[in-house]
């Protein structure tokens, strides 16, 4: 199988206190790969192929299509605001700046930000249900937070991703589970726009790590929670003798 992005994006970072496992991902436009520093270069290569598949297929599982994103927001509509909300228009968009989301009430179009893609599903519903709560009311008064209180993880995913923006800021790996969102009145009729609580971040950091020896099957790679996928060396050679 061949690479699914161009190498010369990827950063090989090797380490002695790294024996039996092998993780890679995102940061930005690139993708780090971390290996035994005992590797060599034949190994490397191969392990570098393997990781940049798994990533990709990972992706694919998590990153739902515009389609998909609108689908979901009629549902939360339905579920959580009695239908109410009917928004003509939900997709991804790439120029949201430090914003997760926002919403034009006079032509009911919702944008939500790349950066969300691959969160976990509860994270993405609470941004789609903050932009879907302001096609019913335009501001941030009781009745707009009275709506999001039906939605049980509220609080849990403002926290979540106030915690991603603090540690992408300060260049850190963001963790499976973070911690919120403040919220920024956009101009004209954009009334709302989630952002990340005014922290200059980088693109989404989407991370997988996979342990050699207990390398997953395709059927098991986790749908939830971002996480390394780190792969047990041993699961290699087992493959190559299958």
């Amino acid at each position: 199988m061949q690479p699914t992005q161009d190498l010369s994006q990827v950063e090989i970072r090797r380490s002695r206190k790294r024996v039996r496992t092998v993780t890679a991902w995102r940061e930005g436009e690139r993708t780090i790969v971390a290996i035994p520093a005992r590797f060599t270069r034949a190994q490397e290569n191969e392990w570098v192929r393997r990781m940049l598949a798994r990533l990709a297929a990972q992706e694919r599982r998590r990153r739902p299509s515009d389609d998909e994103l609108m689908a979901r927001a009629t549902e939360l509509s339905v579920k959580y605001l009695d239908g109410r909300a009917r928004p003509t228009t939900v997709r991804w968009s790439t120029n949201q700046g430090r914003r997760w989301g926002s919403c034009t009430p006079s032509d009911g179009t919702i944008r939500i930000s790349d950066r969300v893609r691959g969160m976990p599903r509860w994270v993405l519903d609470y941004v789609l249900l903050h932009e879907l709560a302001h096609l019913l009311h335009a501001g941030h008064g009781p009745d707009f937070w009275a709506v999001l209180d039906a939605y049980p993880r509220t609080l849990r995913a403002r926290g979540f991703l106030e915690g991603y923006a603090y540690a992408a800021e300060r260049g850190a790996h963001v963790p499976p589970d973070a911690a919120e969102a403040d919220d920024v009145v956009g101009e004209d009729d954009v009334v709302d726009e989630v952002d990340d609580g005014g922290i200059e971040e980088p693109d989404g950091v989407v991370a997988d790590e996979v342990d050699v020896e207990d390398f997953p099957a395709d059927d098991e790679i986790d749908d939830g929670p971002v996480g390394q996928l780190e792969l047990e060396l041993d699961d290699l050679e087992s493959e190559r003798r299958s």
